[in-house]
């Protein structure tokens, strides 16, 4: 995923109400701008530390600039945007990066699917059958251990249920989590922010479900995924 202008660069001073940041620029003036971002960040910001963010170009927006990419207090890079995350694994489906999930002669977003009123990521479609994507950003280091999620999330339990039943039903059914962060050289389930989630995980994976992680590489000229990462545990 290119960015077109490439992303502007300024100081991160806080961020707060969920989707606000103020940002200082070169110039030393400061700007409030969009956090994209429902989660907690933890560990993913630090104030005054470099950080990248996109131009809408659109004066009639509110906050016409929305944050990006942010630098962790260990000097890593995070993508903090998570509505970036599909896209980039569309796109890395596409150009054949991710091996996994080749073969398949159709891709569809956005899917109604399941018993719980729940919306599939990515359904690809081919001569063998289908394979239903869930996609998750996983910014949330201890280390270089990455884990999700950052905040309790019942929303994530869910589609660990609907997928579990695909995945129980004969249907191949992935997790795909999307590591934007350069620090984070595995994942797993964070079990003390939420022990539910990790259960339904693991009760998912015993079911069937696949896991499959993959890290990007982050640039104010780019984002794009790189590499498969091991899940633990494995």
């Amino acid at each position: 995923m290119k960015f077109d202008p490439v992303l502007d660069e300024g100081l991160l001073l806080r961020r707060y109400k969920r989707f606000l940041a103020d940002v200082q620029l070169p110039s030393g003036e400061i700007i409030t701008i969009h956090c994209p971002n429902t989660g907690s960040m933890k560990n993913c910001w630090g104030e005054n530390t470099p950080c990248w963010f996109s131009d809408s170009g659109n004066p009639k927006r509110k906050y016409r600039h929305t944050l990006e990419i942010t630098t962790t207090p260990e000097g890593a890079l995070a993508g903090v945007n998570t509505g970036r995350a599909n896209a980039l694994v569309e796109e890395a489906i596409r150009d054949g990066v991710i091996r996994e999930l080749q073969g398949y002669d159709r891709l569809r977003r956005e899917v109604k699917y399941g018993e719980e009123n729940s919306r599939i990521d990515l359904l690809l479609s081919g001569e063998d059958g289908d394979c239903y994507v869930e996609v998750k950003n996983v910014t949330l280091a201890e280390g270089a251990r990455g884990m999700f999620p950052d905040a309790v999330s019942a929303r994530g339990a869910k589609h660990l249920r609907e997928l579990q039943k695909l995945a129980e039903s004969g249907v191949r059914a992935v997790l795909f989590y999307c590591v934007q962060h350069t620090g984070i050289e595995t994942v797993e389930a964070a079990a003390e922010i939420d022990p539910t989630y990790a259960a339904a995980l693991a009760q998912a994976v015993n079911a069937g479900v696949e896991v499959i992680a993959y890290r990007a590489a982050l640039s104010a000229a780019e984002i794009r995924l790189s590499e498969r990462l091991p899940f633990l545990p494995e």
